[in-house]
């Protein structure tokens, strides 16, 4: 058995068309036009070509999108007045503060700043809580992202069990609670876990974002399993997952592939939450 791929170019694309015509529908209904605001501080290259994308991305959906671009040496209270600005403009819904930030500022603070209600990276205590206890809320982008790929794949999530190897508040935490959420049963496993490849072989669906290449080979993934492979390293000049490909592809029923697969999908979940931002206006 061969996997078949979840391609989320392909699925990024079809998402895009459907925020670009309820952006053109906010438009005509209610006169205005969705906004996001991107802060960049510093010149880290991978976060600049990050921010560069949510632009470009902003433009393509007819969204409204501001860059602020900070020096490195810009002072904590800086950036925090200038969010606190962001929060009080009306033409704008979604706040971003592109992380990391340099050391010498306190990236909590920073992310408490934010207004929940614009907190489109899904990253405020509040909209954590929330997403925690199952209430309604802005959801972090790449677990949102894969939650979309999963559902429009047709994967059945209630009574499986979901393993999530990885546990960071960005990915490995929330989308356990998503899986939670649809009656998936669900495993977190960590650096500490004994036996890995005892728990990964029980899962219907293998989720992984450890940053570490190729850490999940194809003997430690159950047949006919559904493995997203959240990792992106780069190795010898070529971009690979947390999951050796090759070898998992030949176990699962559906696999996503590094690059094109969960990584489209970030951005259009943080487009989606502008959008989402803007219609409770």
């Amino acid at each position: 058995m061969t996997a078949t791929l979840i391609d989320g170019k392909a699925l990024s694309k079809e998402l895009r068309k459907e925020i670009t015509a309820d952006v053109e529908r906010l438009k005509t209904e209610k006169g205005f036009t969705p906004g996001l605001a991107v802060v960049l501080v510093g010149e880290d290259p991978a976060s600049q070509t990050y921010v560069r994308n949510k632009e470009r991305s902003c433009k393509r959906v007819g969204m409204y999108s501001e860059v602020h671009r900070l020096p490195a040496e810009t002072s904590e209270e800086e950036l925090l007045n200038l969010v606190d600005r962001l929060n009080n403009d009306e033409k704008i819904h979604g706040i971003l503060v592109q992380l990391p930030v340099p050391k010498h500022i306190n990236e909590e603070k920073v992310i408490e700043a934010i207004s929940p209600a614009k907190d489109v990276d899904g990253f405020h205590p509040i909209n954590t809580g929330r997403l925690f206890i199952g209430e309604d809320s802005f959801l972090p982008c790449t677990p949102y992202g894969i939650m979309e790929m999963l559902a429009r794949h047709g994967v059945e999530l209630k009574g499986k069990n979901a393993v999530v190897v990885g546990r960071s508040n960005i990915v490995g935490k929330p989308v356990a609670m998503l899986l939670l959420r649809e009656h998936a049963t669900v495993t977190i496993c960590h650096s500490r876990t004994q036996d890995l490849g005892a728990v990964t072989r029980q899962a219907d669906v293998l989720v992984v974002g450890v940053g570490r290449p190729n850490f999940i080979t194809g003997d430690m993934v159950k047949p006919g399993a559904v493995v997203i492979d959240v990792g992106i390293n780069r190795v010898d000049g070529k971009l690979v997952g947390d999951v050796e490909f090759d070898t998992a592809k030949e176990k699962a029923s559906l696999i996503t592939p590094v690059p094109g697969g969960v990584g489209p999908m970030t951005i259009t979940m943080l487009l989606r939450n502008t959008l989402l931002a803007a219609e409770k206006c």
